[in-house]
């Protein structure tokens, strides 16, 4: 795959499934784990099949932060999780032979400030443009259910759950 500097172990990917390599926000990952939520069958679903596929998946700690944050949270759940349960979910995450958490690398400063300030964010969208210029500079497709991330030059980006 030549747009990641990836593992060797995805050098046998096929075209179609680099063209599908994925960076995961966390509003999927929290309703694909927490039953509460009204997404959450559709989000199983997508979430446990492209975890069980050959397709990269790209989990930045920015979504693994949200999802620790709100798991945890009595506030936000019903339920919520200790924090040793909900860091053996990510470790799960983390251990399947597709996963991999990209970080920033020396060209994430100048995308990042090209998003920034071609889309004037401000606010809640520092954060989206932040996971935004990871997905750019990976080459990875953004998925999340959050439709702002449609104002982001460049980026592609889907909700897995729309038609699901």
């Amino acid at each position: 795959m030549t747009s990641l500097t990836s593992p060797t172990r995805w050098t046998d990917l096929t075209a179609a499934e680099a063209e599908q390599a994925s960076l995961v926000n966390g509003n999927l990952l929290l309703w694909a784990h927490h039953a509460q939520f009204p997404q959450h069958e559709p989000a199983r679903r997508w979430w446990a099949g492209l975890l069980s596929s050959n397709i990269p998946v790209g989990i930045p700690w920015p979504s693994i932060l949200a999802f620790l944050r709100i798991s945890t949270h009595p506030s936000a759940l019903e339920r919520p999780l200790e924090i040793g349960i909900a860091w053996q979910v990510v470790e799960g995450w983390l251990a399947r032979p597709n996963a991999f958490s990209p970080l920033p690398s020396e060209r994430h400063a100048p995308i990042l400030k090209h998003l920034l300030v071609s889309t004037r964010a401000r606010g809640n969208h520092i954060p989206d443009a932040h996971l935004a210029a990871l997905a750019l500079e990976w080459g990875l497709l953004l998925c999340s259910a959050d439709h702002d991330f449609s104002c982001y030059p460049g980026l592609r980006w889907r909700d897995p759950l729309v038609g699901a």
